[in-house]
């Protein structure tokens, strides 16, 4: 399948909901118009307020908020993964020790941990970031160790049979081994560290998407909650795309999927 039919598919798939959906809340199929409008607005109601909330420039401080919150969290919690997860993965002993206390912390559900870091790190950018941080952690984390850990162990008998210490297979063995787990992680990462700063605007904040949700919840503005999961729709998007870019530089070893459909 080439790019251009695969995009096509995807704007038609995305056309279609908006279809249903203006149909669903125009025409009283399930429930009297009025009422289905106040649960669930129109999609043109909710795509002009997302227009007006960027043509009036008020959404761009809020973004600029939550965009600063999820680059922290990813930074971090992605960099923390990676490094801790090849240290565990190259020192099985220490893996084995600290094996149940991982898992244990990765149980914890997150939203228990949102107002414990509120009051660690009050209602600024870092109780945020901890949140966001908690989340991406583990995923990098368990995808870098295992990426590791799947390194043909031929693989590494011929690497050392020619000669290659412990540096040079960090570099040329594991970290090529890893880095597809490691961006497949990445992708699945970028939705969490935004999941993590926009839950922890909406428990306690004054500025940020989360906020602006929760602002518009709260006087039952549905067009508003729903205007705002747009834009962090198109947020996460925009920012996948910019993982995908590096991981297009990164992997250029990587032979490329095929792209001819057949039949």
């Amino acid at each position: 399948m080439n790019r251009l039919k695969l995009i096509l598919l995807q704007v038609a798939v995305g056309l279609g909901f908006l279809l249903l959906w203006h149909v669903l809340t125009a025409y009283p199929i399930l429930a009297p118009t009025r009422q289905t409008q106040f649960f669930f607005s129109t999609p043109l109601d909710v795509l002009a307020r997302v227009w007006k909330e960027f043509a009036s420039g008020e959404i761009w401080r809020h973004l600029g908020i939550t965009l600063l919150e999820t680059i922290l969290a990813f930074a971090f919690g992605a960099g923390g993964g990676i490094l801790f997860g090849f240290l565990f993965a190259r020192r099985e002993l220490l893996a084995a020790v600290f094996d149940p206390y991982i898992k244990a912390a990765n149980a914890l559900p997150r939203v228990v941990l949102a107002p414990i870091f509120a009051l660690w790190f009050g209602l600024g950018i870092w109780s945020k970031v901890a949140l966001g941080f908690t989340l991406v952690f583990f995923i990098v984390f368990f995808n870098v160790y295992q990426g590791v850990r799947e390194v043909s162990p031929v693989v590494l008998a011929n690497a050392r049979m020619l000669g290659m210490n412990e540096r040079q297979l960090l570099r040329h063995v594991y970290w090529p081994a890893a880095l597809t787990w490691m961006f497949s992680s990445l992708h699945t990462s970028v939705g969490f560290a935004l999941v993590g700063a926009v839950v922890g605007e909406y428990l306690g904040s004054s500025a940020g998407l989360g906020y602006k949700i929760h602002e518009a919840e709260s006087v039952f503005d549905v067009t508003g909650v729903f205007a705002g999961m747009v834009i962090l729709s198109i947020f996460v998007i925009l920012i996948d795309l910019v993982v995908t870019l590096v991981e297009r530089r990164l992997l250029v070893w990587r032979p490329a999927p095929s792209t001819n459909g057949q039949g």
